[in-house]
């Protein structure tokens, strides 16, 4: 990849995260997530019926390298809202737990668990952003 190209994905990548009051980097898509730590926190974001945007980084090795080095977290998936990095799968989870989550969204806490959602396969386009806003 030049560096043009890579300067034009960091770009793309800042505008996803700069256009979208919620926005998931995951493996595979909200519905049908490539493992599991991706299903738990669409299942999480889905309990709290927060719409959000979706970038599925499986398409291109280079979309996780340039998020990585955009937010300084090295796994998958990654939730930004408004702009910050929340963070993973484990801290999202637990930030459920303890009604954090809610609070940073600007929702009211679910009162159950997510439902754990099977991890599928899917391809899409490089920054092929779903957005469930």
């Amino acid at each position: 990849m030049s560096e043009s190209q890579v300067s034009q994905l960091r770009e793309a990548l800042q505008s996803a995260i700069a256009e979208n009051p919620v926005i998931l980097f995951m493996k595979g898509t909200p519905e049908a997530p490539a493992c599991g730590f991706s299903a738990r926190t669409v299942a999480v974001l889905e309990a709290l019926d927060q719409p959000f945007a979706a970038v599925n980084i499986l398409p291109d090795p280079a979309i996780r390298q340039e998020l990585s080095a955009i937010s300084g977290w090295p796994t998958i998936p990654q939730l930004f809202v408004d702009g910050e990095l929340v963070g993973g799968c484990d801290i999202v989870t637990e930030m459920y737990q303890t009604g954090e989550l809610a609070q940073v969204l600007g929702v009211e806490a679910a009162d159950t668990e997510p439902a754990q959602a099977a991890p599928a396969t899917a391809q899409a386009a490089p920054l092929s952003i779903e957005n469930l806003l």
